[in-house]
């Protein structure tokens, strides 16, 4: 969450930031409530002094009639106390539930827009590739070799579900090792492997909750959250934690399976494997000193498109004006990979920094040394990278006229002798 300090000492530098995000944030009344629970703070910090110099003088008092009427005197006091601190608690309990719904600060460098129709591209890499034929979808390809099952996927599970077979499950298989493999060896990640399912403490500490608990899987009878994405388990490893200068920047790639309820119009997206209730992603996690924040969300860039470089697939990056911004990254960049077959550029990264936003839900702070004060640390992720899309970038562009898909060279080394899937 943003410091409340920020809408105390500059509400209306605040209001002017929320209306460059196009949401309607109650400040005014953020800011009311703060005032009042300052002056309940001071007020009952006076009675308490009170009360405790009526103590002091009821030890020494020698007089009866004195010493009960000042008991009387520290009886009221102990019950305005109590009021107080029931007015107190829902004072609190508001204020925390809107401050838990204030999105991030947009960075000064976000250009202002109102909608992801004025994200800005910022550069292509790779050129499209040409092709003498047609190329098709994967799911065209899919469905006559028999390596998709969307029938069966229906069967098992409902919309929005499939089965990958023989080579397309390799490949999916064969993209996470790589993904994973080329950001531990290359770009020093360190891999964990988290658990898929959460507590409610852990969304709320990256800001999936409560604000779009409709969008999140839920097991009722545990209270547990299936992970919409690895950055939560990964990032709340550190919940809680003061971490020492010398171990930041703390760098993670993680594979999960990722579960998130697509709210989509019906009809819009319904074809192939673009879109699902449940996806795999390999997520990179950074938590870093504040002031390296902007060179980390370069370098998280870099090792995002670095994967695909290696498989040689045509992509652009894409700035993400104010309007389009999620509500906790302060900056965003997207990664966008073309696809021939469906003729579509596809989202494979989202790549913010969300400065000390999370780590203020989560309370992760870190020391510069063993006399500073513990601090906020800045956390950023992105997905290095997303599937399905990613499986759909290489089976469109590498598509071959007679409908094999050619082994990419960077994942050779997973295929053994195959030269074609």
């Amino acid at each position: 969450m943003i410091d409340i300090k920020l809408i105390r000492e500059q509400k209306e530098y605040v209001k002017k930031e929320m209306e460059k995000l196009f949401v309607s944030v109650p400040i005014d009344e953020i800011f009311e409530l703060d005032e009042a629970k300052r002056k309940l703070l001071f007020d009952s910090e006076n009675l308490r002094n009170i009360r405790k110099t009526l103590s002091k003088e009821i030890a020494s008092e020698k007089n009866a009639e004195t010493v009960s009427a000042k008991k009387e005197e520290v009886k009221r006091i102990n019950e305005l106390i109590k009021v107080q601190e029931d007015e107190l608690g829902e004072l609190e309990e508001r204020l925390n539930s809107l401050m838990l719904n204030v999105p991030n600060i947009p960075d000064p460098e976000v250009p202002v827009g109102k909608d992801d129709s004025e994200n800005i591209p910022i550069a292509y890499f790779n050129e499209k590739k040409k092709f003498e034929f047609e190329p098709k979808t994967h799911y065209d390809i899919g469905e006559k070799r028999d390596l998709i099952d969307f029938e069966r996927g229906v069967k098992i599970s409902g919309t929005r579900f499939y089965v990958l077979k023989k080579g397309f499950a390799k490949l999916q298989r064969a993209l996470i090792g790589f993904m994973l493999d080329t950001h531990v060896n290359y770009h020093e990640y360190e891999e964990v492997y988290p658990p898929f399912m959460v507590n409610e403490e852990c969304l709320t500490g990256t800001g999936q909750l409560p604000k779009f608990s409709e969008n999140l899987y839920k097991d009722d009878d545990s209270g547990m959250w299936f992970v919409p994405t690895a950055e939560v388990p990964v990032t709340n490893m550190y919940r809680n934690e003061i971490l020492p200068m010398n171990k930041l920047p703390i760098k993670h790639a993680a594979y999960t399976a990722c579960f998130r309820k697509e709210q989509l119009s019906a009809g819009k997206d319904t074809k192939g494997i673009k879109r699902g209730h449940q996806f795999d992603k390999v997520e990179l996690v950074k938590i870093v000193a504040p002031e390296t924040a902007k060179e980390e969300l370069s370098s998280l860039i870099a090792d995002a498109q670095d994967i695909l470089n290696r498989l040689d697939l045509p992509h652009r990056l894409i700035r993400i004006c104010t309007g389009d911004l999620s509500f906790t990254a302060s900056e965003k960049f997207d990664i966008e990979v073309y696809a021939p077959g469906i003729n579509e550029w596809l989202e494979v990264s989202s790549c913010s920094n969300f400065g000390t936003f999370q780590a203020r839900r989560a309370n992760i702070k870190f020391k510069r040394d063993n006399n500073s004060k513990a601090e906020f640390v800045s956390t950023l992720n992105g997905s290095g990278l997303a599937l399905p899309r990613v499986m759909i970038a290489v089976i469109e562009n590498y598509q071959t006229k007679d409908g094999f898909i050619k082994v990419p060279g960077a994942l050779k080394p997973y295929f053994g002798m195959e030269e074609f899937i």
